[in-house]
């Protein structure tokens, strides 16, 4: 460990990102797995309160939620009593009682009282991490205040990454709100993965044609296109992909980036190089430049073309000035060029004796 800390601490000096070093003789701690809930707790009336709960989708492996399960169902307000027969009070630390829970069933008594009174046991299954329910939650709670802000004329799509989840939210998302008029890429502390021309493609699409089906609405030629106008949002928590992504944006004349300049590391990893200890050492192999023969991104970042900065008092408050600058701008947009119409021409009508469906000479 003392040498990776020394070999890291060299590279750095190259000032170049995905250059990366670990491995080799380390000695390995004993894991042991927490418990969580989905929840988050207050302390009221000397007990452990729900303050919320995350709802998850339990169909998804990924995203199953403790508390929202059938027949172990809790709701917000409702106090945390007993975890597997042990009185939890506020003397103690909640983790400490799920500690080596995950995956496991346990027994909680949950109630809507501090002293028990009409309080129930039931039995659930903690998990290890909770991140994804909390992502989840945060990306829903955004799509539904973009709608909001905007009447509904507004979509939202976060993009996690550049890699397989980060495509699968995009293709997620952008398909199911096809219906609105504008849209909105979110793009801030994108992890990175791979470079991202696909997503600039489908945004970049043009209507070709129109279709009509009997008994449906007229659809567009091809069908998952959006020809309204569109913004992104980028933030210093954005990086690699998260470069390449806002980078392309705005080659593509896409629409404005608005926040904050991205983290600024372009470069793809290469392959490693085998340390007699049994560690490894990276080097970068590929560099991305710009079509203007600039190193656009690297140690620099993108920069927004409308700067907003992000407020962490008002953040904690639920106020997202990022979100908000950028759905007040589309709203703009959709006033002064509002979306094209198609209008579907009436069917024709073919003269009586012509020869349409004769055979014959």
């Amino acid at each position: 460990q003392d040498y990776n800390y020394l070999m890291m601490d060299m590279m750095n000096e190259v000032s170049v990102g995905h250059t990366f070093g670990g491995g080799g003789d380390i000695p390995q701690g004993k894991f042991v797995p927490g418990g969580l809930l989905g929840a988050d707790y207050k302390i009221e009336n000397g007990r452990y309160r729900f303050a919320k709960i995350y709802n998850g989708e339990n169909w998804n492996p990924g995203l199953r939620a403790p508390l929202t399960q059938p027949g172990a169902t809790v709701k917000p307000g409702e106090y945390l009593l007993a975890v597997n027969g042990k009185d939890l009070t506020d003397k103690q630390n909640v983790y400490e009682m799920f500690e080596g829970t995950s995956g496991k069933l346990v027994r909680i008594k949950v109630g809507p009282t501090p002293d028990g009174t009409g309080s129930r046991d039931i039995t659930v299954v903690p998990v290890g991490n909770e991140s994804n329910l909390r992502y989840l939650s945060w990306v829903e709670d955004n799509r539904r205040k973009v709608d909001q802000l905007s009447d509904g004329k507004v979509s939202y799509i976060y993009v996690p990454d550049t890699g397989g989840s980060g495509y699968a939210s995009f293709n997620r998302y952008f398909t199911a709100q096809l219906d609105k008029d504008a849209v909105l890429i979110d793009e801030r502390f994108n992890g990175g993965g791979y470079l991202s021309d696909y997503i600039i493609q489908i945004l970049t699409r043009k209507v070709l044609g129109m279709g009509h089906q009997r008994d449906h609405e007229d659809f567009p030629i091809p069908m998952f296109s959006n020809e309204g106008p569109k913004a992104m949002l980028i933030n210093e928590m954005a990086g690699s992909g998260g470069d390449a992504l806002p980078m392309f944006f705005r080659t593509a004349k896409v629409g404005p980036l608005i926040g904050k300049r991205t983290w600024g590391g372009l470069v793809a990893a290469g392959s490693g190089v085998p340390l007699m200890g049994g560690g490894g050492v990276t080097a970068p192999q590929v560099a991305i430049y710009g079509l203007n023969g600039e190193w656009e991104s690297e140690n620099h970042g993108i920069a927004p073309d409308i700067e907003v900065e992000e407020d962490p008092f008002l953040w904690r408050q639920g106020k997202d000035a990022q979100l908000e600058r950028a759905v007040a701008y589309l709203v703009d947009q959709l006033k002064k060029n509002p979306p094209k119409k198609y209008k579907r021409p009436a069917y024709p009508t073919f003269p009586k004796g012509d020869q349409l469906g004769k055979g014959g000479g």
